[in-house]
Parts: structure tokens; sequence; C-alpha cells
């Protein structure tokens, strides 16, 4: 067997497009365009990178963006003002923090600080909680893209027995979340799960964001189920890699994400959704 492979490439495509004609209609709404602010703190280049993805991502779908950058060396109440102070700005809808920070900063602390509406990154505890509570938030951009990629995939989650490795506040434990609101029956696992390979065998759709390069084996895997990579892994030389051995498991899988190229264009694409939803409740506010 070998499984098909679910494109997020061609999906985030799709995202970025529509996407783009909904900042176009807003933008005629609001009188200006829907504004995105990233507070980024010195010190990480992986970050710089990402940021500067995020601002062309914006550019292109022709949203607003704003890079609000600290030094290395600033104190959490400075980073808790800045926060604030975008949190209060009518022309910001969306604003992330860019993680990691610096030792000595709290990510927990100076999301306190956002205000909810605006949380285009679901982060903050307001936002976690109405997602625990089946209600409607903001989720976050990898959980939530990996639940678009099922779907415009056409995969079949009400009644399916699925399994997410990894409980992470902005991965793991959301992905749960996100598939038993779509009636899948879910087991979280994670570094205390006995014999993991068993119980991912009895599942259809496995989900792993754990951070281990090729934790999931091919023997893990139930002939024809379907595999969500969240994995991001940098090798010694420089490749990105997965939690999952692609090339084994796709022989006996029946739909797979490929790393790169599955998940993370997606994520990137659900944070442009996230801030047209910020932006529409602007509207009503």
């Amino acid at each position: 067997m070998t499984a098909r492979i679910l494109d997020g490439k061609a999906l985030a495509q799709i995202l970025r497009a529509e996407a783009q004609a909904e900042i176009a209609a807003l933008t005629a709404t609001l009188g200006r365009a829907p504004g995105l602010a990233v507070v980024q703190v010195e010190g990480d280049a992986s970050s710089t990178r990402y940021v500067r993805t995020i601002g062309k991502l914006c550019e292109t779908a022709g949203a607003a963006f704003r890079h609000a950058l600290l030094p290395a060396d600033s104190a959490q109440a400075t980073l808790d003002a800045l926060i604030a102070a975008l949190s209060a700005d009518p022309a910001v809808d969306g604003v992330l923090l860019q993680l990691p920070l610096p030792a000595g900063l709290s990510a927990e602390q100076a999301t306190l600080q956002l205000d909810p509406r605006k949380d285009v990154d679901g982060v903050h505890p307001v936002s976690a909680g109405l997602l625990a509570q089946g209600r409607p938030s903001f989720v976050p951009n990898t959980p939530a893209g990996g639940m678009e990629l099922l779907r415009r995939s056409g995969v079949e989650l009400r009644g399916r027995r699925a399994a997410v490795v990894g409980r992470s506040s902005i991965v793991g434990s959301p992905m749960a979340q996100l598939l038993i609101r779509a009636d899948a029956t879910v087991t979280v696992c994670h570094s205390r799960t006995a014999d993991l390979g068993a119980v991912l065998r009895e599942c259809e759709i496995v989900c792993v964001a754990a951070g281990r390069p090729g934790l999931i084996s091919a023997a893990m895997i139930r002939p024809g189920a379907v595999v969500v990579d969240f994995g991001t892994n940098v090798r010694e030389d420089g490749s990105l890699v997965g939690d999952v051995d692609f090339a084994a498991v796709a022989e006996v899988a029946g739909a797979i994400t490929p790393v790169p190229g599955g998940t993370g264009p997606v994520t990137n694409a659900m944070l442009l959704r996230n801030l047209v939803l910020a932006a529409s409740s602007f509207v009503t506010r």
C-alpha cells in the first residue's frame, strides 16, 4: 500500500485566496485593511524568519502588518505594556506573540495582557476555555490547519477512533478537542503512555505532535490509517523532518501528511482566517 499524500501546499494556496477575498471585502467595510501586529523580542533567528514570512503573507493577502520588535534585554513590564497597547489600538485586529521568548520573560504573563477578541493565535486562556466547552473561539492555527486538511481531503471523522500523540496546549490538546467536536473517539497519548504502538494500531486517525523525529514507525500504524504529522524537527544538515518515519509509514497508511509541505503551510493560512474572524468581530463591537 502506498499512502495518499495530503498536500498542504496546495490547500494553503486555496485558503490564502479565500482569505484574500474576505480581507478585500472587510477593507471596504472597515475603511481600512484588517491589521495584524506581531510582537517579537530579539534573540531567536528562526523567529525572525517566521515573522518575515507572516509579513509577506499579510502583504500578499492585502492585510496591514505591524512588526513590534523589542530588544532582547526588555523587561516583562515593557512586553506586557506593548501587548496591552496593541490590544487597545482600534487599527489592530489581531495580536500574535512570537515565541520563544528570552529567558526571564513569561509568555503566560504576557498573554494575559492580550484582548481575547484579538487572540489570532488561540493562546489566551479564554480561547482555550471556550474551545474546551465546544463554543466558538479562536483555535490555535496548527491544529486548526490539521483539521482543515482532514476535512478538505474528505477524511471522515465521525465515529472514527483517533489518537493524538502529544498534549501541548498549542497543538496536542486543542487537536484532541477539535477531533472530539467532530465526533471522533479520541485517545491522548504522551511520554508516559505504555506501549504506544498498541494504542495507535487501534486507531484509524493518528495525529502526532511530540517533537521527536522518527518517533512513529510503520509497525505502530494500522493499515489504511490516516496519519497527520505536526512535527518540525531540524536535522544537523538543516533538513526538516517530522515525528513520523515518513517513508516507512507511507507504505502502510492510507493517507499521510509530508514534512515539509503538509501541516506547515496550512498553519500559516489559518492565521489569515483567524485575522478575518477578528476583524469581522470588530464590525459588531
